[in-house]
């Protein structure tokens, strides 16, 4: 029996987080919804500071904590694929759960920059072992969990609305 290609491990992953921040790739998905912009990036799209800094959901916690929290996950996942030792206590990643408008638009702008050295990462990583393939996986599970989390704090006049 042979294992799966490195190529196609790596398509996957790449496509399922594609698929998590930017959104569906085409008239189907892995696990989001079909409808334009139901990723990260479309969904807190448009998003004002403060509403992403309203309290609600579960937890009444916000977008903005949300955002934050993943920004720092993706970054730990990163450091894990490259195979540095990381911490699992994520408590200092819900430090933030209000912002203004210049703090929101970078919150964002880290967000987009550590997404897209996760690809990198994903896509020029060399031997995809169990460690690998779980931090991978990791990042691409917990960001949908944290996709449905922030989907949840919607400001009601977006909610029922298809994400720009």
């Amino acid at each position: 029996m042979t294992g799966t290609p490195p190529a196609v491990t790596v398509s996957l992953l790449t496509q399922m987080l594609r698929e998590a921040f930017d959104g569906p790739p085409g008239p189907w998905t892995y696990f989001t919804d079909t409808s334009p912009g139901t990723g990260v990036f479309g969904t807190i799209s448009g998003l004002s500071a403060a509403d992403a800094s309203h309290k609600g959901g579960p937890g009444h916690t916000t977008i903005a904590g949300h955002v934050h929290h993943l920004t720092s996950s993706v970054a730990l996942s990163i450091r894990g694929l490259r195979g540095e030792s990381t911490s699992r206590d994520r408590s200092r990643s819900w430090t933030v759960s209000a912002v203004d408008d210049a703090a929101w638009a970078a919150l964002r702008a880290r967000l987009r920059d550590e997404y897209e050295r996760l690809l990198v990462a994903v896509e020029t990583h060399a031997v995809w072992d169990e460690d690998a393939l779980g931090v991978a996986i990791g990042a691409i599970t917990h960001t949908a969990y944290h996709l449905g989390a922030i989907r949840q704090r919607l400001p009601a006049h977006r909610a029922g609305a298809p994400n720009r």
